[in-house]
């Protein structure tokens, strides 16, 4: 059937509108991957914890655990990837433990048990949330906190890093920016007029005032290893960067223990 020309602006434009909706959807689907199924929880291997329902500023209700150790230990709160939920990171949590902090583990808006929808600016105010927490309900002093971030959770961690003062950064397996990442799964798009969030990791980090620790796998299969180092190059000191081995899911389980290692010898830095 052929368009009477009157109207052809008005079909290029609902196919225009329709074709950037659907970026839009296939951007955020990309970028979280959310689950609300629970595997398992922090008793599951035997920690004492508390279960946290907490609020974040716009209103969702957040999930969270936290897992102490000592009294004194330093605290990690941890801002985990786009995949699962807290309770596909347990086997981390050991190992943050062994490596001596007490841990916050908290899900973003969206899973999990935690209300609401995810973007970026949602991720903040989800880890606000549970930095107030620990500063206000459970008194923690900021020079022993420590943000750690996993891939999507390291554009979450260096935001925190920027706005408060922790003991330590620690950026596993992260990204430059969004915009770089979709530039390298997309090369033939214009991705810095498509995406909607940035999470722009490179410019952020080198105005952070605390110690880093940048960790990355060569053979990461998700985020090139060159990220990593372009992170750690534009980190200010004091730094330092431990080499991660195997793919981007497992790396920090195939490095064995010099992964925990790096980590209990960084939080001893500053605890």
């Amino acid at each position: 059937m052929d368009i009477p020309p009157i109207y052809a602006p008005i079909y290029w434009l609902a196919g225009a509108a329709l074709l950037w909706s659907g970026l839009h959807w296939f951007e955020h689907s990309c970028i979280y991957a959310p689950s609300r199924e629970m595997i398992a929880h922090p008793g599951s291997y035997g920690f004492p914890y508390e279960e946290l329902t907490l609020k974040a500023l716009d209103g969702p209700l957040i999930n969270a655990w936290y897992v102490p150790n000592k009294p004194d230990s330093p605290v990690i709160l941890l801002c985990h990837g786009n995949g699962g939920n807290i309770s596909s990171r347990l086997e981390k949590l050991a190992i943050l433990r062994k490596a001596g902090a007490s841990v916050l583990l908290f899900d973003y808006r969206g899973y999990g048990r935690s209300a609401g929808n995810p973007s970026e600016q949602g991720t903040y105010r989800d880890a606000e949330a549970a930095y107030g927490w620990l500063t206000r309900i459970k008194n923690t002093a900021p020079e022993r906190i420590f943000f750690h971030g996993e891939s999507l959770g390291v554009g979450v961690a260096v935001e925190m890093a920027l706005r408060h003062k922790p003991a330590g950064l620690i950026a596993e397996s992260g990204f430059t920016s969004i915009v770089d990442m979709a530039g390298m799964v997309f090369p033939y798009l214009p991705g810095r007029l498509l995406v909607r969030f940035n999470y722009d990791n490179l410019s952020k980090i080198s105005r952070v005032a605390c110690p880093v620790l940048v960790m990355h796998s060569p053979q990461d299969d998700i985020i090139p290893y060159a990220m990593g180092r372009r992170l750690f190059e534009a980190a200010p000191q004091p730094k330092s960067f431990f080499e991660l081995k195997g793919d981007h899911n497992e790396g920090f389980l195939d490095a064995g223990s010099g992964y925990g290692e790096a980590i209990g010898r960084f939080l001893a830095y500053r605890s």
